[in-house]
């Protein structure tokens, strides 16, 4: 992810929301179709499952995200950790759904808007306080999709951000010009 100045929380969060989002698919890229679907024991989720689960809760989070509790009455949480979606396809779709319903409701958003009341769950938040919960949740999951795939892959994974005992390289490429920090 690029540095940037800013002082605009609600351009952060959007920047991280995508960071997130691109994180997560570098990862899955990375991982068989059956992978997608496999757990580790009785009592994890697959990362199908976790993708299932984001794309539901982005889906009640974000719809009227402004206007109705962020826990909309015909959200079923319990089913979101059974069943995923049979095809990687189908799956992504889900995962682009919740992502656009993110982006759909928070990049019109003024910095102003951040002092605005919403709920979840009946309990007011600021919208702030919203991103930033959300966000919080959103890396969670992701941090267990990435080692997931990374588990999934083993010797084909191909790292996401900065190599195992390559940062001196990085750094000198970046200072170079030859890079982007990440």
């Amino acid at each position: 992810m690029a540095l940037q100045f800013t002082t605009s929380h609600l351009d952060d969060s959007l920047t991280l929301f995508r960071y997130y989002k691109k994180l997560a698919e570098g990862a899955m890229e990375q991982v068989p179709d059956e992978q997608l679907f496999a757990t580790l024991d009785g009592e994890a989720n697959s990362i199908g499952i976790l993708v299932k689960h984001l794309a539901g809760n982005m889906r009640s989070r974000w719809t009227d995200f402004l206007t109705a509790d962020g826990e909309k009455p015909e959200r079923n949480r319990d089913s979101e950790f059974v069943n995923p979606p049979a095809t990687r396809k189908a799956l992504l779709d889900e995962w682009e759904d919740g992502w656009a319903r993110l982006f759909t409701a928070l990049e019109p958003l003024p910095d102003a808007d951040g002092g605005r009341t919403v709920t979840i769950r009946g309990e007011a938040h600021s919208v702030m306080q919203a991103v930033n919960r959300q966000m919080a949740h959103y890396a969670y999951h992701v941090g267990q999709i990435v080692m997931l795939s990374k588990h999934y892959a083993h010797e084909r994974w191909q790292s996401l951000s900065i190599p195992r005992n390559r940062s001196t390289e990085f750094n000198r490429k970046v200072a170079a010009g030859e890079l982007s920090q990440r």
